[in-house]
């Protein structure tokens, strides 16, 4: 073998081992250990060690990261080298096609069903109570997400969709199948506004989901009130609880914001309850007109509170509001289990004031449900509550007549 020969033999790099990987120890500067065909192993002064592919296209010598060792074995790193190597000899640059799958795996993940379901909930979340978009996000959590959450949303079908309604339609839950089906198709038509979908697929399954049957929360009849009022009066459980339900069937609010009352809420001279949009299901202030029976209701509270900020403090901690059952097992204690619920005192009000001539629109502003159009709703808002007032004196002196078995007038309650 001539001179030129053993040279090649000696300057040629010897192939890495993983044990050289392994060994090799950080110096004070980056240093090299070389495998072959563009392949070397760069070892950082901190200790960290890093696959680079060295190669030239159009003249130009560039480097490729392949990964960090012992996370990217050295086979692994080989075969990274030769993929690489394919693109070169196809014109392709090695760095541009992984910069390029990176982006799309980027767009894929923030395109994925989980990442425009969770900005769309960040999104609603100051428009809905607390309770409820957590309540949202746990259905997304525990039905959807597992399921539909890693695909592209503008890739998820019709019957993709179903399997997953179906799953919950098998545990029976049938009325939680149609809202999530509602649910899903606000996240399509927010995906469709911001650019990531095409199409809402959850309209598809129109007519393909189980029929359920409303349900309305049990409540009480006109006929079925003097007997009720009876009963409450001679109600020998606590006294909060006791008022609590008449301050609900003079007011027919919400349970829940019934129990979060405050103090600061409560305008004795002007006769009105303000309850801050934050407390409400629709995130819109609500004032409530009070009688003065609603005004007595509240004075004997007041003497009762003890100086707590809640109207209702619960009695184990004071600094919280009454328990979400408290007013449902009061109405069990009375006896009238699947009779009547706290949220079924709004139905009454609703139904006896309707058959009595006042109008709806007064009645629907009363119960706080908000129409479409929020200015709309807005103007109605400061429109009806002279009205209001007047219903809400009469619904409470309507009360009183059914407690002492007096004469209502049907049309008029005074």
């Amino acid at each position: 073998m001539g001179e030129q020969g053993r040279s090649a033999v000696k300057d040629a790099p010897m192939k890495l081992t993983d044990i050289k990987c392994k060994n090799a120890k950080p110096k004070e500067r980056p240093w090299k250990l070389a495998d072959s065909n563009g392949l070397y192993l760069e070892i950082m002064p901190n200790g960290a060690k890093y696959w680079r592919q060295k190669y030239r296209i159009a003249g130009k010598e560039k480097r490729l990261a392949l990964g960090i060792y012992p996370l990217v074995g050295l086979l692994d790193a080989r075969k990274a080298r030769e993929e690489a190597r394919q693109l070169l000899q196809n014109g392709a640059d090695p760095g541009v096609v992984k910069q390029t799958q990176k982006q799309q795996a980027r767009l894929k993940t923030e395109n994925s069903f989980e990442s425009v379901a969770l900005e769309w909930h960040a999104n609603r979340t100051n428009a809905w109570t607390p309770r409820y978009a957590n309540i949202v996000l746990k259905r997304l959590e525990l039905d959807v997400l597992p399921f539909l959450g890693a695909q592209p949303i503008d890739g998820i079908t019709a019957p993709e969709l179903l399997i997953v309604v179906r799953k919950i339609e098998g545990r029976g839950a049938h009325d939680l199948a149609h809202r999530v089906v509602q649910v899903c198709g606000q996240i399509f038509r927010y995906a469709i506004v911001t650019g990531r979908a095409s199409r809402d697929v959850s309209a598809d399954l129109r007519g393909a989901l189980t029929p359920t049957k409303k349900k309305h929360h049990a409540h009480l009849s006109a006929v079925e009130l003097p007997e009720f009022i009876s009963k409450l009066e001679d109600y020998d459980g606590g006294q909060q609880t006791k008022l609590a339900i008449k301050l609900l069937m003079l007011t027919f609010v919400r349970t829940v914001e019934l129990r979060g009352a405050e103090w600061s809420e409560i305008d004795f001279e002007k006769a009105e309850w303000r309850i801050p949009a934050e407390r409400m299901k629709m995130r819109q202030p609500h004032i409530v007109p009070l009688s003065k029976q609603s005004l007595e209701v509240l004075g004997q509270l007041k003497e009762m509170s003890g100086g707590h900020n809640f109207v209702f403090p619960g009695s184990n901690n004071p600094r919280k509001c009454m328990s979400e059952n408290t007013i449902l097992y009061a109405l069990y204690r009375m006896g009238y289990h699947s009779r009547a619920t706290g949220h079924g005192f709004r139905a009454t009000a609703s139904t006896i004031l309707n058959e009595n001539g006042f109008r709806s629109d007064v009645i629907e502003a009363q119960l706080a449900h908000i129409e479409g159009n929020k200015s709309r709703a807005s103007y109605n808002h400061a429109e009806y509550l002279a009205e209001r007032k007047i219903m809400m004196q009469q619904w409470a002196d309507y009360l009183d007549a059914q407690a002492s078995g007096g004469k209502v007038i049907i049309g008029k309650f005074a």
